[in-house]
């Protein structure tokens, strides 16, 4: 291949004049996405940069202008030596207009802003004045514009058109058609990424509104990315309606965790109870979108049947102390060939680094994950369901193909071979036991959030924390490395999963491995993990970062 072939062709820059300011942006730049750059917000309803720019909300106008031309066709220059300009004498709208050689852009001018007064007071007409009840209330763009742009008085007389509300056009999402202002955000998502086109516009002028067409609902399993979109309150989250206001959350930004994608997400929570969980941008894992089976996957967070404090056969009511010493000395008391470690793709690197360490305190050689497979699509949903597998594989703890040695385990378990067995957040039962394979055991250590077959059997009983209760760290199918961070507590006395491992290693060992927070189990992770070599929580950020692509062994 050439050198021609393989250099890319140099971006070509034009130059575009911003309220006085020349600036020079890519030749195909949007002139409302140019303005952002240059530091001037232009407010939009209909316009979002990973959709269509269908141009219908009209909020975006601007004036531009067009270099004037001399006689023989080459721009007249002012005495700054830069092209002088002939304004258009009506606004155009910036979301469907693309940068060119010597535009000009007044984003503010007298003309913009009586513009921007006249849409809104259009808008405003039939909305209804259902603010101190409406769940978009604090992040309305209608609210916010209407402040910033328009005006205080409406010239408005006659009475409002009514239209339907509380309409269940879907499973997850509540429809309020009043309160719609047809930026058609919702209908251009499910065509054009979700692939279900199912609503439109129906009716004509004043009484159009959203409607799914005929035999068709919202159903999809992106369905609530319509709630996201949305400018105003028209389309609401039926499992998060009327829960919490949201200027009340405190939003953190993490991972989802319910398949191997791992979106990034915005987790909403007050007073130790997460509300919602809606998709933070990430071009490089999911865009601006989520699924609705793993934004609703939350709920058992707050299961009354939530495991609250340890549990050691033998002990009343034991303590972390306690109960640590007790399950130490139970798999001490085993030979380290009868011992076997399932363990389970939704742990963090940290916890499967030291998980790895406690298979190596206790000589044990026979360890695995649990896959957890289920219909994906060609969207976001992965059919891997374990959100760290390739976590799992690069540290060791399981095989390239993940539930190999599952078979040898169960036959261990079940021949005698094998007496005791440590299960780390998982249902041994979904490994292939039975309930009396585990009466089997001599020990069965289990750390879990809720009870399973697995918990009932359990000589000792570790409650540990949930996706949105700890720190740490995961690798996507692409082998990016994200983070989640806690955005609660654990409940009880349930605890963080590495402290449980790196305590039960530390009985184990009887030494102390100098763990005081998981900054700590991150630096020997990343001392003993080349493809982790230099890396910590800090370094990996919001966006993640991309690790070099698995090497065949």
């Amino acid at each position: 291949m050439s050198a021609e072939a393989t250099t890319p062709k140099p971006v070509e820059l034009v130059n575009v004049q911003i309220d006085g300011v020349w600036h020079q942006f890519p030749k195909g730049t949007r002139v409302i996405e140019a303005c952002a750059q240059a530091g001037k917000f232009i407010p939009r309803y209909c316009y979002h940069p990973k959709l269509t720019s269908p141009g219908n909300c009209r909020m975006c106008m601007v004036e531009l202008g067009m270099p004037k031309m001399t006689p023989d066709r080459k721009p007249e220059l002012g005495p700054d030596g830069k092209p002088l300009h002939n304004w258009i004498p009506r606004p155009q709208i910036s979301c469907a207009q693309d940068v060119s050689e010597g535009l000009g852009v007044r984003t503010d001018s007298p003309m913009v802003q009586d513009a921007r007064k006249g849409v809104l007071e259009f808008l405003l007409i039939n909305h209804p004045l259902d603010c101190p009840i409406c769940d978009q209330a604090g992040e309305c763009r209608l609210q916010e514009f209407s402040y910033d742009y328009g005006q205080a008085k409406t010239r408005f007389l006659d009475e409002k058109v009514k239209k339907p509300k509380r309409v269940e056009i879907g499973p997850r999402v509540t429809l309020d058609d009043e309160r719609c202002i047809l930026c058609t955000r919702c209908i251009r998502f499910m065509r054009e990424v979700a692939k279900d086109d199912c609503i439109g516009i129906v009716d004509r002028g004043s009484y159009s509104a959203i409607s799914c067409h005929p035999g068709k609902k919202l159903d999809s399993n992106y369905s609530l990315n319509t709630v996201d979109l949305c400018p105003v309150g028209a389309l609401t989250s039926t499992d998060f309606r009327f829960k919490m206001r949201t200027w009340f959350l405190k939003e953190t930004k993490s991972i989802c965790t319910s398949c191997a994608t791992g979106c990034n997400t915005v987790i909403g929570a007050r007073e130790n109870i997460v509300y919602r969980q809606t998709p933070r941008e990430n071009a490089d894992v999911n865009q601006n979108w989520m699924c609705d089976y793993g934004r609703l996957h939350f709920h058992y967070l707050h299961s009354p049947d939530r495991l609250l404090s340890p549990v050691a056969r033998g002990h009343e009511q034991p303590d972390w102390k306690d109960a640590i010493a007790s399950a130490a000395a139970g798999l001490k008391a085993v030979a380290p060939e009868q011992i076997a470690i399932i363990a389970s793709g939704k742990m963090t690197n940290e916890e499967l680094y030291l998980a790895a360490q406690l298979a190596k305190a206790l000589g044990v050689t026979r360890h695995d994950i649990v896959p957890h497979t289920d219909a994906g699509d060609d969207i976001l949903l992965s059919a891997d369901r374990n959100p760290n597998t390739a976590g799992a594989i690069l540290l060791g703890i399981s095989a390239s193909t993940p539930g190999a040695d599952l078979s040898a385990i169960v036959e261990g378990v079940r021949n005698g071979t094998i007496k005791a067995l440590v299960v780390l957040g998982e249902d041994a039962t979904q490994a292939g036991l039975t309930a009396a394979d585990l009466e089997k055991l001599t020990v069965l250590v289990a750390t879990a959030l809720l009870p399973n077959a697995t918990t009932a059997a359990a000589t000792h009983l570790l409650p540990s924390a949930g996706f949105a209760e700890k720190r740490g760290s995961m690798i996507n199918k692409n082998r990016r490395l994200q983070r989640l961070n806690r955005a609660i507590q654990p409940p009880g006395l349930a605890r963080d999963d590495w402290e449980i491992l790196a305590a039960l290693t530390e009985a184990v060992t009887e030494t102390n491995l100098g763990f005081t927070a998981i900054e700590d189990v991150v630096k020997a992770m990343a001392t003993a993990t080349p493809a982790l070599a230099g890396l910590s929580l800090s370094k990996i950020g919001d966006l993640g970062v991309q690790l070099e692509p698995a090497t065949a062994k």
